[in-house]
């Protein structure tokens, strides 16, 4: 009877062992779920991880500091990860803010394609994700936020066909390729000018959204190509980097098309150096990603695609 007597309680004991660690594992599976419902990891407070693609681009310096104003009204916590145009680095951030258990990622790819694994392993423990400026091209995504970049490159073609009158050359220099901004925009832009009669694309090459490499690039394209009459680039960084080479060689009247409406760019629209720019807006699509990862972490739905508006900056 007393051999008994000590088998039972080691026996209750270990199958509360048990039981104790069962209840964790479920624990731990209903706090990822928990993430998508808004109940936040961080003492209430909501976390959300952004990933931008490079901070070496005005552009995104502004959408990250209209993210980070937006982050701070709304009393969230905000974790910037900088891919510095790097895919493999962009993965591994996105992977780091996953291990910090956040509430919602906002994504800004250096590749819409590459950056789909990442989408993919967020979508495993079930942290919602939202695209911010560029899609990406695979995984489950609840919102994407941007501009119509198809709509912007057509209305930059549409004003360098009326500025040359229905007749001249054109340069287009393109952004990363991969990109869904790279892509769209050339979309819009040869939507616009193809086929037109008198109208001829006689150089379309990357530049990589990058001031040196545009300059770079349009040094080459204007040894073998010296009459051009514009050029549309798919950001205002490439478009101030044709601007030097076009200076250099001596040229005159063309016309520079760039996409962004950043600071400098917009100076040199006022001082006429450049004909226009296609402005984003880039603080209010980072204040929009911000409103819009509160509400899902609400657990309220959101619509799929969030547009940002367009305009045209000439010289005023």
């Amino acid at each position: 009877m007393k051999k008994y007597g000590i088998v039972w309680p080691l026996t209750l004991a270990l199958f509360l062992l048990l039981a104790a660690c069962t209840t964790g594992n479920e624990g731990g599976t209903a706090g990822n779920a928990g993430n998508a419902a808004g109940k936040g990891n961080n003492g209430g407070k909501v976390k959300i991880g952004l990933s931008i693609s490079t901070q070496n681009n005005p552009f995104f310096v502004t959408l990250k500091e209209g993210a980070e104003k937006a982050a701070q009204a709304a009393g969230a916590e905000l974790i910037v990860v900088d891919a510095q145009d790097d895919t493999s680095k962009q993965i591994s951030g996105i992977e780091d803010l996953i291990q910090q258990q956040v509430d919602v990622i906002l994504i800004n790819p250096t590749d819409s394609d590459a950056v789909v694994t990442a989408v993919e392993s967020a979508n495993n423990v079930n942290i919602p994700v939202i695209t911010v400026d560029r899609a990406a091209n695979g995984g489950t995504v609840v919102s994407h936020i941007a501009s119509d970049n198809v709509a912007g490159g057509k209305m930059a073609g549409e004003f360098i066909l009326e500025k040359l009158g229905g007749k001249g050359n054109i340069v287009e220099l393109q952004g990363i390729a991969g990109t869904s901004a790279a892509r769209d925009r050339g979309e819009g832009f040869h939507s616009a000018v193809d086929g037109k009669d008198g109208v001829k694309v006689v150089a379309s090459q990357p530049a990589d959204f990058d001031r040196a490499k545009g300059l770079t690039v349009m040094e080459n394209i204007l040894q073998s190509n010296s009459d051009v009459q514009a050029v549309f680039a798919h950001n205002d960084e490439m478009a101030l980097g044709a601007l030097q080479a076009i200076e250099a060689a001596g040229k005159k009247d063309i016309i520079v098309v760039g996409f962004d409406a950043t600071d400098d760019a917009v100076s040199a629209v006022n001082s006429g150096t450049m004909a226009a720019t296609v402005a984003q807006k880039p603080e209010l699509i980072g204040q929009k990603a911000i409103e819009t990862a509160m509400k899902v972490a609400a657990g309220e739905q959101v619509e799929s695609s969030i547009p940002v508006e367009l305009e045209l900056v000439t010289k005023q």
